[in-house]
């Protein structure tokens, strides 16, 4: 049942603190990504139990799971409360700091005050690592859905050139799907500079020299550049060489004379380090990472397919995941797919098996059951974040044997990589059965669909073996006294309120272990005794 996207909003922003909490407001896919100036003053429990909200994630920025879909709904209400609070909060404080310089002053610097953010400025954030991962998928995170859009339109193209249909629609369509990774380059220089806090406007333009076509009549170390040549990474660090320019001009040019020396010594410092020395660099970096992926897939396919696929979901549950984007759009602009993602959509294939050993195992577990039941369409189709923390997580053990099924799955993809059969996918975004449409192979279509169904149903078995054997089983021991008590005539008396399991002749079904709720709908506080 689909929530009010504007009653949704409205609950959260109360929940974490204001509006004057709020420093910057963002969203990925699945994620409602808030930049916090206090995070202690979050009601994470009440926010966990609000219908809608499938998990919640503290790591550096506050990322609220609401969904695929609904993330983008809430979001634009959510954005929308916080500036109308702002601007009626911003009224009363330009009345009383009107003849106050330098209270105005003071408020126009606090973004607290005003609860919005200046562009750049950053929330707190973990290890340096971590931060710098974060802001990199930060980066690459609004670019999701063109990439999509786009690597869905190429494999319409795909099929109807392979198969002689439509001559006349075919190379429109591929003119659609090809224009803008053709000048991504662009993009990414635009958010790149945003993110860093430079005018995104000068670090689009400092990246379109990656993508210019006049770039081929440079000479760089005695070789004539190619356009396009570093590809995204040269993009990025442009842009950021941009915006790091941009920022020492700011502090030493007079005001009289910023609006035109700063563009004009930006462009020009950036763009003449571009080509000669970043697209070169970039592209050998980019150079290296296609071959390392390759090498790695037909050299070790399986070992490499069972770590890729096993430790996925731990990079899906701490928002990482994002931070491979990069990697994945480069071997695309490369090789016209990449090879790694269908390997990691192995991840929500053992979700999904360990999610329906659980709705198997635990039949009386009515509250878990309509979760799963709920969230389970959502996972075939690749978007897993509503299973692991909505069933997985909350019990612990399964959330390791969803792991081990995606790592099984991912060793079953590296298997056939190393018989030379390669399975990619053109663009990034959806994995499970979502991905059909983008797989692309060495071996043609209906093989390399079949190698990639054959890794789902791998991951969907082990998920669900695992689960079913071992991750359920601290519950069968935390009833064991219970059954032996009640198998004695005395304990029997002693314990006549208590309903004894019910055997089914394989196995017994006990009642629906004692967890703590959070709220009258499906989320859990604690795990399941004895684990």
């Amino acid at each position: 049942m689909r929530t009010d996207p504007a009653s949704t909003a409205a609950a959260i922003l109360p929940l974490v603190g204001g509006p004057a909490n709020v420093t910057s407001v963002a969203h990925c896919m699945t994620r409602l990504r808030l930049g916090l100036t206090d995070p202690a003053r979050v009601d994470e429990a009440a926010l966990r139990a609000l219908p809608g909200v499938l998990g919640v994630v503290a790591d550096g920025t506050y990322q609220i799971v609401l969904g695929p879909g609904a993330v983008a709904r809430v979001t634009a209400e959510f954005e929308e409360l916080v500036r109308v609070a702002a601007s009626a909060a911003a009224e009363p404080a330009a009345g009383s700091t009107a003849a106050d310089p330098a209270a105005r002053s003071t408020a126009a610097a606090d973004p607290a005050a005003r609860g919005a953010v200046p562009p750049g400025e950053r929330r707190r954030a973990g290890a340096p690592a971590k931060a710098v991962l974060r802001r990199v998928a930060d980066i690459f995170v609004p670019l999701i859905p063109a990439l999509i859009g786009c690597g869905v339109l190429a494999g319409v193209a795909g099929l109807l050139v392979n198969n002689g249909l439509l001559p006349g629609l075919a190379p429109a369509l591929s003119a659609v799907a090809s224009a803008f990774m053709a000048l991504i380059a662009v993009f990414v220089g635009h958010n790149t500079a945003k993110e860093f806090g430079g005018t995104p406007i000068l670090g689009g333009a400092v990246a379109a020299v990656v993508v210019y076509p006049g770039v081929a009549k440079v000479t760089v170390f005695g070789t004539a550049l190619a356009p396009g040549q570093g590809g995204v990474l040269g993009a990025l660090a442009a842009a950021l060489l941009g915006t790091y320019v941009e920022k020492w001009c700011r502090g030493r040019v007079p005001d009289a004379l910023d609006v035109l020396l700063t563009p004009a010594v930006t462009v020009l410092v950036a763009g003449l380090a571009t080509l000669y020395g970043l697209m070169y660099a970039a592209g050998q970096v980019a150079a290296a990472i296609g071959t390392a992926a390759n090498w790695l897939l037909s050299t070790t396919g399986a070992f490499a397919g069972l770590v890729l696929g096993g430790l996925f979901l731990p990079l899906v549950m701490l928002g990482l995941h994002q931070a491979l984007i990069p990697i994945h759009t480069t071997l695309i602009e490369q090789q016209g797919s990449t090879v790694l993602l269908p390997i990691l959509a192995m991840a929500g294939a053992g979700q999904v098996g360990a999610a329906l050993a659980v709705y198997v195992r635990l039949r009386h577990d009515t509250s878990i059951r309509t979760t799963i039941r709920s969230a389970l369409p959502a996972g075939l189709l690749g978007v897993g974040e509503p299973l692991v923390y909505g069933v997985s997580l909350p019990l612990g053990r399964p959330f390791l044997t969803a792991c081990a099924g995606g790592a099984a799955g991912g060793a079953f993809i590296g298997c056939f990589a190393m018989l030379g059969d390669h399975v990619g996918a053109k663009a990034i975004g959806p994995s499970g059965w979502a991905l059909f449409p983008l797989l692309a192979g060495n071996r043609g279509a209906a093989p390399t669909a079949a190698i990639y169904a054959g890794g789902l149903l791998t991951g969907y078995a082990v998920g669900f073996a695992a689960t079913y054997l071992f991750g359920l089983t601290h519950l069968v021991r935390a009833t064991a006294p219970a059954a032996a008590r009640t198998s004695a005539p005395a304990a029997t008396r002693a314990t006549a309120q208590t309903p004894a399991p019910v055997s089914t002749g394989t196995t017994a079904q006990t009642p629906a272990p004692v967890s703590a709720r959070e709220d009258g709908h499906h989320r859990r506080t604690s795990s399941y005794p004895g684990e």
